[in-house]
């Protein structure tokens, strides 16, 4: 049982290292699946309030349509902010955690929980 309780908590920290991986915004791409830590500047969104799901969609590292990131924010977790997502975060400097993955062959990391986008100190 002790070998069990040990492996569990190795396996635990490993875990908890890789997803605390920082890197930089533009090698994002290279880490597809990957639970990373990000800061970088958010210079500017879109709430696509007539598009289908009504995204609301954040640059990250640069300006769209060069963006090496794009931070998606669904309803649900929209409506948790007192302010829009595009309106409180555009060009500040923000820490991101989440997992990248590609749409449409660019990295984006959806945003499910407030938590999820710090203000950089």
């Amino acid at each position: 049982m002790k070998k069990i309780l040990l492996l569990l908590c190795v396996m635990t920290q490993c875990y908890w290292l890789h997803a605390q991986q920082e890197i930089q915004v533009q090698d994002a791409a290279k880490h597809v699946g990957d639970s990373v830590k990000i800061c970088t500047k958010i210079y500017g969104g879109v709430y696509l309030e007539r598009s289908k799901g009504t995204p609301t969609l954040l640059n990250a590292g640069g300006a769209f349509p060069n963006a090496p990131l794009t931070l998606v924010i669904w309803p649900a977790t929209r409506a948790t902010y007192k302010t829009p997502p595009e309106e409180l975060y555009k060009d500040k400097e923000v820490c991101i955690t989440g997992r990248i993955i590609l749409y449409k062959d660019k990295p984006e990391i959806i945003i499910s929980d407030e938590k999820q986008l710090t203000f950089k100190d």
